[in-house]
């Protein structure tokens, strides 16, 4: 079989590249020209460990390269070449609303169309409101060439960005939604050396295949909310939520993953993907059923909120003026994005309220300046806390976790440091002679 990926976005770059790894012809597609000359020329144009050099091996044109994998920008190429195409668009928020935009993955399906004139799959892997692989399915049949032969399933995926191309190579299981038995033996035969290393194959309908992508990020974020929850009363009760969750941990029934308070989740996954299921809950008439996520959405929010309560009390009840280090751009560690992210949205509150803030990221600088350009920026840990009234520990890269505070407090204006991840040792900062607080635990 011979596989395209339709967009290469950070989902569709990290599946064509582990396609080839797999063994196959992979042939990419983009509608951005530059961003197929950058991947053609072997430049990633996101930072995720790993994917560069993954793509290098197998990229056409590369000496040394096993030549597996290309890009291109002609739909009819990818339309003549692929056996299997899979969909790996964008499905971001609806401006001014809840609800998914499916614009680019409704535009990748009906440019496709007219070039599938033989029997082929086209495997949506994008995130989508539940009912909408059935929708696209007929509207598929309706346009391509080959007509029904031309036939749709749905392959969610469960990247996690810092770790994305294991999570493809080395998944904890695969979900397929089919309407045929032709389809579900293309897609084991596709994924035959994952099944074979024993990873779990879940077989199901459209609408299954959708929500299990769905109802997982709800699970995980209603998860990091309750604990954030936790925070909240550990405050006002003068308890530890590090202790808390850790005692939570023991519990096999519930487990320490995804149980660490602080700042929140962000991205471009989680907080749209709750909102979008929100959403199509209400069209489906089951709104009801996900109201409780209304308010795991404003516990994730509350907590940016905090974090600025918290900078402008350790500033003397007053921002304006003072300068604050915030160390994190990156929604989380080991990325470069900067979508919805908790660390600048904190930066850009702080600095509307009259705060200099300065931010450093090992990896996002370049995306954080293109959102907010008007924040200042440094290049490195000692000359974003230079002169500052407050540190700000906001992404938990492990740059920040191995700072020394000895050194650190030799150049700040006063040693006070707010842990937003809950990550640093306490007892190791306030021996330096730091102010050390942090969401949830006591003063």
């Amino acid at each position: 079989m011979k596989i395209t990926v339709i967009g290469t976005g950070y989902l569709g770059t990290t599946h064509a590249a582990c396609m080839a790894e797999l063994g196959f012809e992979v042939l990419g597609l983009d509608i951005l020209p530059e961003r197929v000359a950058a991947l053609a020329s072997g430049n990633v144009p996101m930072y995720e460990p790993g994917l560069e050099e993954l793509l290098r091996k197998h990229l056409h044109g590369l000496e040394g390269s096993t030549g597996r994998l290309r890009f291109t920008t002609s739909w009819e190429e990818v339309g003549d070449f692929g056996d299997v195409h899979f969909i790996c668009t964008n499905t971001p928020q609806r401006r001014g609303e809840f609800a998914c935009d499916m614009s680019y993955v409704e535009s990748a399906f009906d440019l496709l169309a007219p070039h599938l004139k033989r029997p082929t799959l086209v495997v949506g892997k994008s995130t989508v409101p539940v009912g909408s692989a059935d929708r696209l399915s007929r509207r598929l049949a309706e346009s391509a060439p080959a007509g029904a032969a031309a036939e749709v399933a749905w392959n969610p995926e469960f990247l996690r960005e810092g770790f994305a191309v294991d999570d493809t190579l080395n998944p904890d299981r695969l979900v397929i939604g089919v309407r045929s038995a032709e389809a579900e033996a293309t897609l084991r035969e596709l994924y035959a050396p994952l099944i074979d290393k024993g990873t779990p194959l879940v077989v199901t309908d459209f609408p299954t295949a959708e929500l299990v992508k769905t109802a997982a990020n709800s699970f995980l974020a209603t998860k990091i909310s309750f604990i954030n929850a936790m925070a909240e009363v550990c405050e006002a009760s003068g308890a530890d939520v590090v202790q808390l969750s850790g005692a939570l941990a023991h519990d096999t029934r519930i487990g320490g993953r995804f149980l660490n308070a602080g700042l929140g989740f962000g991205g471009g996954c989680l907080p749209k993907d709750i909102r979008a299921f929100m959403a199509r809950a209400g069209e489906l008439g089951a709104d009801q059923a996900l109201t409780f996520l209304r308010e795991v959405d404003s516990i994730n929010m509350r907590r940016r909120s905090r974090m600025v309560e918290l900078a402008r009390e350790q500033c003397g009840g007053a921002l304006l003026g003072r300068r604050i280090a915030v160390l994190g751009a990156a929604f989380k560690p080991d990325s470069d994005d900067v979508r919805d992210s908790p660390a600048l949205n904190v930066a850009g509150q702080l600095q509307l309220q009259g705060a200099q803030v300065t931010v450093y990221d090992p990896k996002a600088m370049d995306n954080a300046r293109k959102m907010f350009p008007a924040l200042n920026y440094a290049e490195s840990v000692l000359e974003a806390v230079t002169g500052a009234h407050v540190v700000l520990h906001l992404t938990e890269w492990q740059e920040f976790r191995s700072m020394d505070p000895d050194e650190l407090a030799e150049v700040v204006a006063e040693p006070r440091i707010l842990d937003g991840r809950n990550v640093l040792d306490p007892q190791q900062w306030r021996d330096a002679g730091w102010t050390y607080r942090a969401l949830g635990r006591p003063s």
